[in-house]
Parts: C-alpha cells; structure tokens; sequence
C-alpha cells in the first residue's frame, strides 16, 4: 500500500511538473523524491509520470490518480486534526444530564460557555431526574449531571454550581396569592399542598418535610409529584399549592402567584455539577475548566 509521503511528493511533482521546484517545496532533495514517486509507481503498477531531460507531464493515469491523491491527503489532514482537536478537549461530544428545574437556571449559563468558548464540541443533553443521572453517570452513558445534592459513591466528583430561593406557587384564586412580602410558613398549616415523590424527587422531598417539621406546620398533600412543571401545572389546575425553586418562575404559568417565603435559609436549593472521576473525555474536563 501506497503511503501519505508517496502521495504528497506525487502531488507536489505533478503541480510544479518540475522536481527541483517540487523537492524545495518539500524541503528534501531530489534523489529522495524520485524514489518515493518510483515506489508509488511500483506500488500501483501504473506510470503516473512523463519524465525526460528536459519535461515533467503526467499521463492520463496520473491526471486521473492526482484529484484522488489531493482528496486523500485532505482527509488525512482533517482526521490529523480532528484528532488533535478531540485530544485537547477542543472538539468532540460531551452527555449532559439536566433536571427540568436546572433548564431554567444554571443550563443556559452552562451552554453559553459551551457555545462560546468551545464551538467545535457537540453538547447532547438529557433531561433526568437526580436519581438516573447518577445511574447514567456510574453506567458511563452520561458525562456531566446537573443535580440536586445527593449522596454519590467516591468514584463521581461533585461541584456546587447554584443557590436559589423557594417560592410559593399559589393559584391566583387563593387567598394567599394576594399580598406583599414573605409568606410566613404557618401559613400552610392545613393547606391543600402538591409534594415532591419521596424516590424520584428525593431532594425536594427531603427539603419540604425538614422545613414543615421546623415550621410546625402539617399540610394536606394532594398528589406527589416528581417534575417541577407537573407540579405547576397541577397548581393551574387548583389542585394545591407547591414549592418550587425561584428560577421556575420563568416558566410564566397562567393562574399563578409566585410567592416569597419566609425562611431561616433564604436559599435553601442548590444545585451541583457531578462526573465520574475516571471519565477520560477531554472536552467534559476541557468544559469544566472553564466553568
């Protein structure tokens, strides 16, 4: 099989048609070059070159073999450099799990870096809950998971990315949709409340029940629920009242008051990036430099 160094000299000699001008441009001397032409004529058992005292023409062989010769060096070149782009993190493909709540705060920032600084890598996301995030990143499905603080095993690396506040979304008809200020959280004694699941939405859960049993407060929960936009949308529905992080105020429900609460913590959500400390990935440790 022919190889890149034939096919480059092959290429300068029938663009110069001379093999001293052709030997310069490739900085060797000309002896050298007329035997890796030699060989590549050899090796396809086709003379590719006219070549007297005096004149350089190709044949119609070789006029013919040179466009394939260009297209293969250029291919070579590009996975030359896709390579090297892949091995610095500057291109490539990066899973990134996302809960729907984290959509609507620390994913766009995220994907703005990603766009910005790192054009040439293909971010494919995925939106999951907490607890397959985990599954998918110990499974090597996933690169990067934005969660909630859960525990994780001592192979996944954990960074806390966000904090924000806990509202009340309150249906617009309800008497607690009216007012000013922080909602005391007696307020919800006995109120009809939409609650997190206990296994899919973990965190939350958790969250709600700490802060009820510190408030002293027993709320009626209606439904439990895993995604924050269900929740929402059961709150449009008149099902009840339910907690959600500032950012999914963004969401603009119709029917809906978002209520500020008032708490001992005022930011009581985070959110944490999460990955496996073995993943090899260039571009997640490229994307994580920069975040």
């Amino acid at each position: 099989m022919f190889t890149l160094a034939q096919l480059s000299s092959f290429v300068a000699v029938a663009e110069e048609l001379h093999f001293t001008r052709a030997a310069e441009r490739l900085r060797m001397t000309q002896p050298p070059l007329s035997r890796q032409i030699q060989l590549l004529e050899h090796e396809l058992d086709v003379q590719l070159l006219d070549r007297t005292n005096r004149t350089v023409r190709l044949t119609p062989a070789g006029r013919a073999f040179l466009n394939e010769a260009r297209t293969i060096l250029r291919q070579a070149e590009a996975a030359t450099l896709a390579a090297r782009q892949v091995s610095t993190g500057e291109a490539g493909a990066i899973a990134v799990g996302f809960t729907a709540a984290s959509a609507y705060s620390a994913l766009g920032p995220l994907l703005d870096v990603a766009r910005t600084s790192m054009p040439g890598t293909e971010i494919v996301l995925r939106e999951k809950v907490t607890r397959d995030q985990l599954e998918a990143l110990t499974e090597g499905s996933l690169d990067l998971g934005m969660i909630r603080p859960s525990s994780t095993g001592p192979d996944l690396e954990t960074r806390s990315t966000t904090r924000e506040g806990l509202l009340a979304a309150v249906p617009s008809a309800h008497p607690l949709a009216v007012g000013e200020g922080p909602l005391p959280m007696g307020e919800f004694d006995g109120q009809d409340v939409l609650m997190y699941s206990p296994i899919e939405a973990r965190y939350f859960h958790e969250l709600l029940v700490s802060i009820f049993r510190e408030a002293r407060v027993r709320p009626r929960f209606t439904q439990y629920l895993s995604q924050v936009h269900s929740l929402l949308a059961m709150v449009h529905a008149g099902w009840g009242i339910a907690f959600v992080p500032e950012s999914a105020a963004q969401m603009r429900f119709p029917g809906i008051a978002f209520r500020p609460l008032e708490l001992s913590d005022a930011t009581p959500v985070e959110l944490h990036l999460v990955w496996r400390k073995a993943n090899d990935n260039p571009a997640l440790h490229a994307l994580l430099r920069l975040l």
